[in-house]
């Protein structure tokens, strides 16, 4: 049926909200009605029920005007329903805003959220501006005249504003947010369960906290029976016996300290979910640094799970399409499961985002239990806000955060230190000992402030026969690789790096695996990106001086199975390079700091750690950007455009030549991209400062695919290097190879 059909097929002379292609109306008064219930139900304390609904009531109000009818009519729906810029036209958000500021001053919070309804929450000036506009208050009278229904304007029963009235200038920019995302959840559902009923059928889940937790419980009974009585065993079992019956106590933030080897991924879980259940809370939230590390946390959760690991939803831009799931599609969305496993960036910017997609999510994390794991990682210069962020969603939201690291950093409130969380719980109790008894690895800091040559430690690792050295910059992992191979075979030395592609890197690590299967030498020279969700085990491990967090992380990859008859070594080197600039060489300079304070520094104390990360914090900006100031000032563009816990506008991906690219472009020019394409593709890619890669497109150097994707052709074959993978300077240096005709 073609558009212009609609009317003379006989549509109800009603308000329509929507209308489908062929004609089946979504009446106006019926979506308003149930994206109010819906808001309602989703609103995150109870006293925001009222303002919910309301929101919910007055969200489309624009829609009544009969210039609106007569679009929805003519274009069926489809067109009408995106508010694409501000045009009176398109604008049917206004209405309901400026309905809310005539009913009741005071709901100016729930008036910016029904603006923004579509287009994301602006900025307060920008707000003002809208709803000031005569051609805007135009837009309201148009609608009121169409006659929307008295209930539907009427104020709610119980509209209580003593809570909120007493709200400091960042809570209430929360609390807006907040009943944002539930009004935006509720009207894309109800949308959603008018034109497309699969996805509703898609989000049914098919399991219950309490029977994640069932389930949990068995597989670790089973997995601790069936476990041989070691040291590291008693200790795996004695910690979780310990957090555990912790569980049942009141919400709040937790750390949970654990040495490497102590079991910490399932450990926090099983605390997460019996806490969950004990305090009546709706979900786990897993936060994880690093994609490396969820898809290992992923795989062992869904391991535990069983036939309910289908119920842990990844979010996170490297799931593999082979294993998404309909449900994970869609809860990704507004994470409406009952555990999700997400990283840090996705879960913290989602809490200061603007625009619907990334907001919509927001109402579903309160009532959670937020496991932050690897909590060292979060950014000092970001540190006031997030903290704030999360006493939010503990004091107001009903939330508990569990802070989850061998390296714990020091987040509790202290002189000099006010954002700091009240009060932080340890799970683990001293008396454990865990630490001492768990300890692997024996560190040897440096003799002297001397730099040590790349001779030397190349002469070093390749006298060992099980070594991993880690540098500071991609190009010092070069350098040293190239020197061990010359003093043990050329070929022989592997290497890690941001350098190589995904499928490059994890290629190297199962040739790790396999060679230290058969028994042979194992010498590896890396960054630091193996200091984080890379499963490896040395017997000795060189790192370049730098942030005590760092190092214990290198320490990590040492002895990590306790297989070793002796203790491993960690061997601490002065470098002739720094660390990049910023956080890295801030860490470096209070390592020097506590190390000429103590020489003998050890490097397991979690007291180590509480003086490392009280220096680092002292001496940071730790609201540098003025991100505090702008959310007092409801200016919610600029928050989310300051709040990114990566910096990464300068840099931009490639595509390289790798082996088994080549397919996947080839189905992305076919067919074009898609979700699915566009993930496989990551497994290839590169990350390249953004202006160099536009120079590589504009002086024809670099393709682009599907009008997205800007890759490296085979002709570039020789500036990817089988063993340090894209050597920039060689693109535009075209392969020989290429060159002789089939």
């Amino acid at each position: 049926m073609m558009s212009g059909d609609v009317s003379s097929r006989g549509v109800t002379a009603e308000p329509l909200a929507h209308v489908t292609a062929e004609g089946r109306p979504h009446l106006l008064r019926e979506h308003l009605m149930e994206v109010g219930r819906l808001a309602a139900l989703f609103a995150a304390r109870e006293d925001m029920r009222v303002f919910c609904e309301l929101a919910g009531r007055w969200h489309d109000l624009g829609k009544y005007r009969p210039h609106f009818q007569s679009r929805i009519r003519k274009e069926n729906g489809f067109e009408a329903h995106l508010e694409v810029g501000s045009s009176s036209d398109k604008d049917h958000a206004t209405a309901g805003a400026l309905w809310a500021l005539r009913m009741e001053r005071r709901l100016g919070p729930l008036a910016m959220a029904i603006a923004g309804h579509h287009g994301g929450l602006r900025d307060a000036e920008k707000f003002r501006s809208r709803v000031g506009d005569p051609e805007k208050l135009k837009l309201l009278e148009e609608a009121l005249t169409a006659g929307v229904p008295e209930d539907l304007r009427a104020l709610t029963p119980g509209l209580d504003f003593s809570w909120l009235e007493k709200l400091s200038k960042h809570r209430l920019e929360f609390w807006t947010r907040m009943l944002f995302s539930s009004l935006c959840d509720a009207d894309f559902l109800d949308t959603e369960a008018f034109y497309d009923t699969s996805r509703v059928e898609a989000r049914r889940v098919g399991a219950t906290l309490e029977q994640l937790a069932r389930a949990l419980r068995a597989f670790m009974d089973q997995k601790q029976s069936g476990a041989p009585d070691t040291p590291v065993n008693r200790v795996r079992r004695e910690v979780l016996s310990a957090v555990l019956a912790r569980a049942p106590g009141p919400p709040g933030v937790f750390s949970l300290t654990v040495p490497t080897g102590g079991g910490k991924t399932l450990t926090s879980m099983a605390f997460a979910l019996e806490h969950a259940r004990a305090r009546g809370l709706r979900r786990v939230i897993v936060a994880i640094p690093y994609t490396s590390i969820i898809e290992q946390s992923s795989g062992v959760y869904r391991e535990a799970f069983g036939e309910l690991g289908s119920a842990v939803i990844e979010h996170h831009s490297s799931v593999d399409p082979k294993r998404e799931t309909a449900l994970n599609r869609v809860a990704s969305e507004n994470w409406d499961a009952p555990v999700i496993v997400t990283t840090t960036v996705q879960l913290l910017e989602s809490l200061f985002a603007c625009r619907t997609s990334a907001c919509r999510k927001l109402h579903n994390i309160a009532g959670s239990v937020i496991v932050l794991d690897e909590a060292q990682t979060l950014p000092p210069a970001l540190l006031t806000t997030i903290l704030d962020g999360l006493k939010t969603l503990v004091e107001d939201y009903g939330c508990s955060v569990v802070i989850c690291t061998a390296t714990q950093p020091a987040l509790g409130m202290r002189p000099g230190f006010p954002e700091g969380f009240p009060s932080v719980q340890e799970l683990v109790p001293p008396e454990l000992n865990a630490f001492e008894r768990l300890r692997r690895v024996t560190v040897r800091w440096p003799e002297s402030r001397e730099p040590m040559s790349y001779e030397a430690l190349a002469e070093a690792v390749a006298g060992e026969r099980d070594v991993l050295a880690v540098v500071h910059r991609r190009d010092d992992a070069r350098e040293l690789c190239a020197l061990v191979d010359a003093r043990v075979g050329e070929g022989t030395t592997l290497h890690l790096s941001a350098l190589m592609c995904p499928e490059h890197r994890s290629r190297v690590l199962a040739d790790i695996q396999k060679r230290k299967r058969r028994g042979e030498p194992v010498r590896l020279v890396a960054t630091q990106l193996v200091e984080a969700g890379v499963d490896l085990d040395f017997a000795v491990v060189y790192r370049s001086l730098a942030g005590l967090d760092s190092l214990a992380q290198a320490a990590g990859r040492c002895n990590r199975e306790g297989r070793l008859e002796t203790l491993g070594e960690l061997r601490v080197y002065e470098a002739k390079t720094q660390p990049p600039p910023g956080v890295p060489q801030a860490a470096l300079a209070v390592t020097r700091t506590l190390l000429a304070q103590d020489p003998a520094l050890d490097l397991f104390s979690p007291d180590s750690f509480r003086r490392y990360f009280e220096r680092l914090y002292a001496n940071a900006a730790r609201d540098g950007k003025g991100i505090q100031e702008a959310r007092a000032a409801l200016k919610y563009e600029e928050v989310s455009t300051k709040f990114r816990l990566v910096e990464d506008d300068w840099s931009a991906p490639v595509v390289v030549p790798f082996e088994g690219c080549e397919a996947v472009l080839d189905e992305v020019r076919r067919l074009g991209p898609s979700r699915e394409r566009l993930r496989a593709l990551q497994r290839f890619t590169v990350t390249v400062p953004r202006k160099l890669r536009e120079v590589w497109v504009e002086r024809e150097l670099a393709g682009v695919a599907a009008e997205t994707v800007v890759f490296l052709g085979p002709e570039h074959r020789s500036a990817y290097d089988e063993t340090f993978g894209l050597l920039r300077d060689r693109v535009g240096v075209l392969d020989p190879a290429f060159l002789i005709p089939g």
